[in-house]
């Protein structure tokens, strides 16, 4: 079930210079990306964005303005002001080329990405979560990923073998190698739970993978809870949003002879039960056997 608790967009803040890195530009254009998906806003989030906003308009290059000005350009609710400091005073008078935002549009979904792996996990959970439902409208939701593909994935994270579980998400998201790499070995975990949520995956499976995949996040049970807490709270419609977001840093076709979807003629998942006990002599603790 969603998170009550709407996030802000104040945490994205400190990332604004982080390490002596400048990411001022990626910051103006992602949480532009992010205010235009909502079709309203409180006063208050309207407040927050402009401030934000007009903070960072005058210390970014004109290529990221033309950014923002195409991303504000067909949204109604675009705030005067933003657009006062872009050099109008009104949005009709926004009138960015279709080049322009074409040529920003891979930009800013490789800037995302970037965004999310280099955050803290407080930030991963607000870019998630304002990764609203109201930007689904032209995504297609695929089908849960076939039993035999999360077995598949299950089984190598229970035998530590990192190499074949990429592999796999690699294929079973059509996302590139080395960025299914990067969600295999991310030292915090939130990456496991966009992709886990993408595939239709169970609550107990994923605790598994959590607990035995990566050691920076499975030896920390306190960890494990929190991602099993994030994994109950997102919404598919966002995880979705965010691979969407990852196949855009360059996809990769399904391949034609291992099935991914629930509906594949190959669904039978080999028993994991013996591979899990021998693994797991004791009884994990009471929060991670619980199932969706």
């Amino acid at each position: 079930m969603k998170s009550t608790a709407y996030p802000t967009l104040d945490g994205l803040v400190d990332l604004a210079c982080r390490d002596g890195v400048d990411v001022r530009p990626t910051l103006l254009r992602v949480v532009t990306d992010l205010y235009v998906q909502k079709p309203t806003h409180s006063t208050d989030e309207t407040t927050r964005y402009v401030e934000l906003a007009l903070g960072l308009i005058e210390s970014v290059d004109d290529a990221t303005r033309a950014a923002v000005a195409a991303s504000l350009a067909g949204y109604a609710a675009a705030p005067a002001a933003v657009l006062a400091r872009l050099g109008r005073t009104a949005a009709a008078e926004v009138t960015p080329s279709a080049e322009v935002a074409n040529a920003t549009a891979s930009t800013e979904s490789d800037d995302l990405i970037e965004l999310f792996f280099t955050a803290t996990s407080e930030d991963r959970r607000l870019i998630l979560f304002n990764l609203d439902a109201a930007a689904m409208s032209s995504v297609h939701l695929p089908s849960p990923a076939a039993a035999a593909v999360i077995a598949k994935l299950e089984t190598a994270a229970l035998q530590r073998n990192s190499r074949v579980f990429s592999r796999t998400l690699a294929r079973a998201l059509r996302i590139p190698l080395d960025l299914a790499e990067r969600v295999a070995r991310d030292p915090s975990g939130e990456p496991i739970v966009v992709a886990a949520r993408s595939l239709g995956m169970k609550a107990a499976v994923l605790q598994r993978i959590l607990l035995f995949l990566n050691p920076s996040v499975g030896q920390s049970v306190q960890r494990v809870y929190e991602l099993a807490d994030l994994f109950d709270a997102l919404p598919r419609e966002a995880a979705e949003r965010m691979l969407a977001i990852w196949r855009g840093a360059g996809a990769v076709p399904a391949p034609g002879h291992e099935p991914v979807y629930q509906n594949s003629p190959a669904r039978q998942a080999r028993p994991l039960a013996a591979v899990w006990d021998s693994l797991v002599p004791e009884q994990p603790p009471a929060r991670l056997k619980s199932a969706r």
